[in-house]
């Protein structure tokens, strides 16, 4: 795992679909991120596995450059 000095912007929690994993969630709430989109659940023949997306409001962002606004 790498160390970040700076708190990400964008967070993609994966893992099973279990107690764990929601208190993963709610704690990256607890330190400001909020919910991106819906969660995405599959199954890997064994069990389900979920994925958040999570951002940080106000993150620094890059400002669009033109050519991505075409």
């Amino acid at each position: 795992m790498s160390d970040f000095s700076e708190p990400l912007g964008y967070r993609l929690i994966t893992g099973p679909d279990d107690a764990e994993f929601c208190a993963r969630v709610s704690g990256l709430l607890d330190q400001g991120y909020r919910l991106y989109g819906s969660p995405a659940l599959t199954f890997n023949g064994e069990r389900v596995i979920a994925a958040q997306a999570l951002v940080l409001p106000n993150s620094a962002r890059p400002e669009p450059s033109e050519a991505s606004l075409r």
